[in-house]
């Protein structure tokens, strides 16, 4: 089976990084290729399915004790091998990751902000909820005072609930009066919001996406272990800038904004390869009752529908 060039260079381009961070393609893994088919592998087969993407067995070793201290994976034992599987917790974190990252294009919005008011928390709790909550899309637009126009507020009161906060903060609703394009509104925007280094990371994922999505449409017969690196970096480096991505509202983002495209070009290659991808999993993956259990029905949801 051709192997297909533009891929073998994207994978030599990763494994020319310095430093190869080990931990971060683990969770890309996991969370893209392993959750959704329960979620549990044995720690030998994710060795060798890593090592074609540059990480030797010691990094990996290395990177998943880590994860695992850091509450991410857990691990079980069954006769010799070492089984991981994600924690509660870290199941949580990546289905607010990863739902990002799947969700379809822009839904409308109704011209409400969510507002979080934390003037009552001393300095060091505020700083951890104000990063905490920049994770998921918040701006910064007065001391104290964090807002975003579309909030998934059940990720945000888990999100307080965890750090034992959300009976200290303040919580309101505010509605736009006027223009939801107007000029202020925009300058705001601009300035809470980092758009001008979210719009490079983005153009950067399509300059070296788009030669790949050509050549995988003119390749008839695609080969399963190349679908599944090409599958692992896609995703990975779309989370890398999706998750800097406050994920406003059309209307409050410039006219000719390349997120929207990154994502378009994102989920045709995912349509693309998903399924050979899948194949080299079920052929490569082990849990302690054998091979990996077929892909949860939500996993088809992704993008829209696969």
């Amino acid at each position: 089976m051709n192997k297909l060039r533009c891929i073998e260079e994207l994978v030599d381009d990763f494994k020319n990084q310095r430093p190869i961070r080990g931990g971060s393609l683990i969770i890309t893994i996991y969370g893209d290729a392993i959750s959704p088919r329960g979620g549990t592998v044995w720690l030998g087969s994710l060795i060798k399915l890593l090592e074609p993407l540059g990480l030797n067995q010691r990094l990996v070793r290395t990177s998943i004790f880590r994860l695992t201290k850091d509450g991410w994976l857990a691990s079980s034992q069954v006769g010799r091998k070492s089984f991981y599987s994600l924690t509660d917790t870290g199941r949580r974190r990546f289905e607010i990751a990863f739902r990002r990252i799947y969700a379809e294009l822009y839904p409308e919005w109704d011209g409400k902000w969510d507002m979080i008011v934390t003037t009552q928390l001393d300095n060091e709790l505020r700083k951890v909820v104000k990063k905490e909550l920049e994770w998921l899309g918040f701006g910064n637009i007065a001391p104290s005072i964090m807002a975003h126009p579309m909030a998934d507020m059940t990720d945000v009161n888990a999100t307080l609930q965890e750090l034992c906060v959300l009976n200290d903060v303040i919580h309101m609703r505010s509605e736009l009066v006027g223009n939801q394009t107007s000029s202020p509104l925009k300058e705001l925007v601009h300035e809470c919001w980092n758009l001008d280094q979210l719009a490079e990371g983005y153009q950067s994922f399509l300059e070296r996406f788009r030669p790949i999505l050509r050549a995988v449409e003119a390749q008839p017969e695609l080969d399963p272990e190349q679908c599944f690196q090409l599958r692992t970096l896609l995703i990975h480096y779309y989370r890398r800038i999706l998750l800097r991505d406050p994920q406003l509202p059309e209307k409050l983002l410039p006219a000719d904004w390349c997120g929207t495209s990154a994502r378009v070009l994102c989920r045709n290659i995912y349509r693309l390869i998903y399924q050979k991808a899948e194949d080299h999993l079920s052929a490569t993956q082990e849990t302690a009752d054998g091979s990996l259990p077929e892909p949860a029905p939500r996993f088809y949801k992704r993008f829209g529908g696969l």
